[in-house]
């Protein structure tokens, strides 16, 4: 069996994986802040995360993935600065801070089912895991860790000798890079909040979203949450962390520096993290440029299929930068219609799975997640001498890792309607209903089949997901 690399963050190199317990893998995926809608270099992230548990999968591991939604202590500035996301969304839309994470959250989801994206074992809110982090604060509270001000409980940085670890920066230009925060009492620009206190303590205006604590009325920062729900649901089985490169300098290293602080064991033994999505002019897509755009106004209402957001990912290595246009994700739709239908002219037929191809494929992915390669090699497959039933059978395969449905076009002797063919209302019941059969409410489920139905559509549900067809008249 081919060995497993990964890069490590931590490291700064690539290391054969070897997990904490033997077939199986506890995996920490930082999931949306749902003040808004997760645009295309937020999708991105959970794209190469998706690619790494199938992959994990495809070499037989047994993957358990958490991944937290966060509602609440994630604030405008990541060091502790400026307002809440969603207390500061609920205010600009005069709807509540509840609605509005339900809202988004829901929308995030809808996203990762029209990407082919694997659902986490486990979702996590942070407004559902108060006790948690409120017991972790007391934790490093009793052994020393902390200190109070104005405005919140901190995490004295200083105390930690190896704070820099992951960032693999001079100490001096990670407290440089914090001093963007005009806040005196802090011992330390690095050091960050764990408990912030809500301006009702002192008799000002009261936020929708604050609970009582040790330490007087307040709400968890945004650091603390990962730390106590990894360490909650994967306590024995901390194999890797995922997120983006933005996440390394700030929320990671804070959540190592907390974590090993509260436990004095390490916090996970690998971290991985992917490149930015770039639009016109190398500038890094992010919602505070106001410059991101979304799954649904880019592909689904332009018609343009969002698995082809997929394909061009496959297409860029997860460490590099990859550069987004529309006339670049047109061109991987049209890339991707063109290998299914060179899979649909293979024909039913199932053959064997080509064993030195197989091999090939396996070495590629087992690279550092080589998808390029790997797409590279199912060109070969398609070009070499293999008879097509064995071509059909060692494509489909591969597609359990590649995830873009390439028996899609082949399916039934009948059209089969692709979700961009559809009306935004049947297509958003579609949606619904896979978020629902993944969280396996089978009477939410059930019920919009029947109003999908009713709407005038055959609806069959399949191995890939489902079969929608128009009713005859």
């Amino acid at each position: 069996m081919t060995k497993l690399f990964l890069y490590n963050t931590l490291s700064r190199r690539k290391e054969e994986f070897k997990p904490i317990k033997a077939g199986a893998v506890g995996l920490y995926t930082c999931g949306p802040t749902v003040y808004n809608y997760a645009h295309l270099g937020n999708l991105r992230s959970y794209l190469f995360e998706d690619f790494l548990v199938r992959i994990l999968q495809y070499n037989g591991y047994a993957v358990r993935r958490v991944m937290n939604i966060t509602d609440v202590g994630h604030l405008t500035g990541d060091r502790d600065m400026g307002e809440d996301k969603v207390e500061a969304g609920a205010a600009r839309t005069g709807k509540s801070a509840w609605k509005i994470t339900e809202f988004f959250a829901t929308a995030f989801k809808q996203d990762l089912v029209a990407l082919n994206i694997l659902a986490p074992d486990i979702w996590c809110k942070a407004t559902d895991h108060l006790p948690e982090q409120i017991a972790m604060i007391k934790i490093l509270e009793d052994k020393g860790y902390t200190y109070k001000t104005a405005d919140g409980i901190y995490f004295d940085t200083a105390k930690v000798p190896d704070y820099n670890k992951l960032s693999h920066l001079p100490l001096e230009e990670l407290k440089e890079g914090a001093r963007v925060e005009k806040n005196p009492e802090k011992k330390n620009p690095t050091d960050f909040a764990l408990w912030k206190f809500s301006p009702s303590a002192d008799g000002g205006r009261k936020r929708q979203m604050e609970w009582d604590s040790p330490w007087g009325v307040g709400f968890p920062g945004w650091h603390i949450e990962c730390s106590a729900m990894s360490l909650k649901y994967l306590q024995n089985q901390l194999d890797i962390h995922c997120g983006g490169i933005d996440h390394i300098n700030i929320h990671h290293t804070n959540e190592i520096a907390q974590s090993e602080a509260a436990t004095g064991k390490k916090f996970f033994n690998y971290w991985m993290h992917n490149a930015f999505l770039n639009i016109a002019g190398g500038k890094k897509m992010a919602k505070s440029e106001d410059n991101f755009l979304t799954l649904e106004k880019t592909f689904i209402e332009k018609g343009i299929d969002p698995l082809a957001y997929r394909f061009a990912a496959l297409q860029v290595h997860y460490r590099k930068p990859m550069e987004y246009s529309e006339e670049g994700m047109r061109q991987a739709e049209s890339g991707l219609k063109n290998l299914r239908l060179h899979v649909k002219a293979l024909g039913d037929e199932q053959g064997k799975v080509n064993h030195d191809f197989k091999e090939e494929f396996l070495g590629a992915i087992n690279n550092d997640l080589n998808m390029p390669e790997a797409l590279a090699i199912v060109s070969s497959v398609l070009k070499s001498k293999l008879s097509e039933a064995d071509k059909s059978a060692t494509i489909l395969e591969f597609d359990k890792v590649l995830g873009l449905d390439l028996n899609k076009a082949g399916e039934g002797a009948e059209q089969i309607l692709e979700l961009t063919d559809l009306p935004a209302l049947i297509q958003e019941m579609i949606l619904k209903r896979q978020i629902a059969r993944q969280e396996r409410n089978w009477e939410l489920s059930d019920q919009l089949r029947k109003d999908i139905e009713d709407s005038g559509y055959i609806m069959e549900d399949a191995k890939s997901g489902y079969i929608l067809r128009k009713r005859k008249e």
